[in-house]
């Protein structure tokens, strides 16, 4: 069986990744947001160019490392628009770093305003593939407000759903399903998978689950007491089924 986390254990592994590995948030957001950008590409037939992608961006490191992919697609030669969940000014550090990135380079960028609604649907348009990277492991309370609404247009829109981490509104430790809650095609967990990316009826939500590497070595999951196996050797991005 593919080894997991709780959410407490990866708080853990983030913490020490940070304060004993010095190994910082903004090195393993880039891992997170290419791992995601070839996902991506591999949903998409192997070719970006052209291919019109929507990133969905909450305020916490989630939404950081939907930026990072925003970034490696458009570099890519995709068609990409941001929708932000929330004013940029509240997001936090490391994420706001990822935003100035993309208003420096030109990236389209909204940001919802509820009673801009309808124009904001309009805004995003027919899409190739939809990015929710709008709530992390660290979910209280079904989602809300303005992320409560984009998972719901995004849901009944059709377009394919790529989910970073876990789908937005889906439990990390028991899996069990707010509402709303991102209906994704595939997700691209971090590190290891969360427990409830891998409980049975989470299965119609998570779609297809990969896993990517951020970098954390084999002797940080020791110290939380897991015992994990090098999982990457064979590519930065594995697929959990094939385990």
């Amino acid at each position: 069986m593919f080894p997991s986390v709780t959410a407490n254990e990866m708080r853990e592994i983030d913490r020490l990744m940070v304060e004993e590995m010095g190994i910082g948030l903004l090195q393993m957001m880039e891992h997170a947001g290419r791992n995601l950008t070839e996902v991506a590409r591999s949903l998409l037939g192997g070719e970006l160019k052209g291919r019109k992608i929507v990133v969905l961006v909450g305020p916490g490191n989630n939404g950081g490392g939907g930026m990072v992919a925003a970034r490696h697609l458009e570099n890519g030669g995709s068609l990409v628009a941001v929708v932000l969940a929330q004013d940029p000014m509240r997001l936090k550090e490391v994420p706001a770093h990822q935003h100035a990135t993309l208003s420096r380079m030109g990236v389209r960028i909204g940001v919802f305003d509820s009673g801009e609604a309808e124009e904001l649907a309009a805004w995003m348009g027919p899409s190739d593939l939809v990015i929710d990277a709008l709530l992390g492991y660290s979910l209280n309370g079904p989602p809300r407000g303005a992320i409560a609404w984009l998972i719901r247009q995004v849901n009944g829109i059709g377009h394919p759903i790529l989910a970073l981490d876990l789908p937005s509104g889906l439990h990390p430790d028991t899996g069990e399903v707010a509402d709303p809650c991102i209906r994704a095609h595939a997700t691209v967990t971090l590190a290891l998978p969360k427990r409830g990316l891998l409980v049975p009826t989470a299965k119609p939500y998570v779609g297809r689950l990969w896993v990517g590497n951020i970098g954390v070595p084999s002797s940080l999951y020791r110290r939380v007491g897991l015992n994990v196996e090098p999982l990457f050797s064979r590519s930065p991005v594995v697929f959990v089924e094939d385990e």
